[in-house]
């Protein structure tokens, strides 16, 4: 064990748990409103750190919709992911031990992402590992106590706590459509198309979200690709 890398994980994971705390929250107030309990929730939130994903997959099974929808919703969702991890797996020696290769891909998250890429030379599992120490407890135990929070809470204040998690998503894309107008088309089409389709259509708000998904992100990357240079 490298302890000098793990207290440098641990060092700048804290600031990430502690805006885990504050997410997970909010996730653990939308387990609260369809049901699920305290463990459920803490399980939900410690196997899938992704505010977006478990915001979706809790949708799919509010709907009961299926096994299928949840596949395909967290795949979607979460593709982000996939790109991430390939893009970090160029940061680890290839010395490095299956089973901790393993660890940094559970928890390959946006911030976490973020902190190991800006590392020099290559990524030292155990700075990884520090940091994670930081961030899933943060992220489980703030799913733990939204849930404890809306059993103790009145019905019209858990509900006026779920706008939290929506208030996070905007917080998240409205500074990146601010820095790009073409992202910020994407976003209004989206709230737009959403609303038609909600109204229109007798699909589950899950399948809508799959459907809308792919069609908006294809047509964007078709009217807006980017050049190679830009890419490069």
């Amino acid at each position: 064990m490298d302890k000098k890398k793990f207290l440098q994980g641990v060092r700048d994971g804290v600031p990430i748990g502690l805006g885990y705390l504050a997410v997970g929250f909010s996730i653990g107030i939308t387990c609260h409103r369809i049901g699920l309990n305290v463990f459920q929730s803490f399980l939900i939130s410690f196997l899938n750190n992704a505010s977006a994903g478990e915001y979706a997959g809790m949708k799919v099974m509010e709907e009961d919709a299926g096994v299928v929808s949840m596949i395909l919703m967290m795949l979607i969702v979460n593709g982000r992911y996939l790109l991430m991890s390939c893009a970090l797996s160029q940061k680890l020696p290839q010395s490095m031990p299956l089973i901790f290769r393993m660890i940094i891909g559970f928890d390959v998250t946006d911030e976490m992402f973020g902190i190991s890429i800006a590392q020099e030379g290559y990524l030292n599992e155990w700075y990884f590992i520090g940091a994670m120490c930081m961030a899933v407890p943060g992220w489980s135990a703030g799913a733990v106590f939204g849930v404890i929070l809306g059993n103790i809470l009145s019905a019209r204040l858990v509900s006026a706590l779920s706008i939290m998690l929506f208030g996070m998503f905007i917080a998240i894309i409205i500074p990146v459509g601010k820095a790009d107008k073409k992202v910020l088309l994407c976003i209004f089409v989206s709230f737009i198309a959403s609303f038609v389709f909600s109204r229109l259509s007798s699909i589950s708000s899950g399948m809508q979200t799959i459907i809308l998904t792919l069609v908006i992100s294809a047509a964007a990357a078709l009217i807006f690709p980017k050049k190679e240079e830009q890419e490069q």
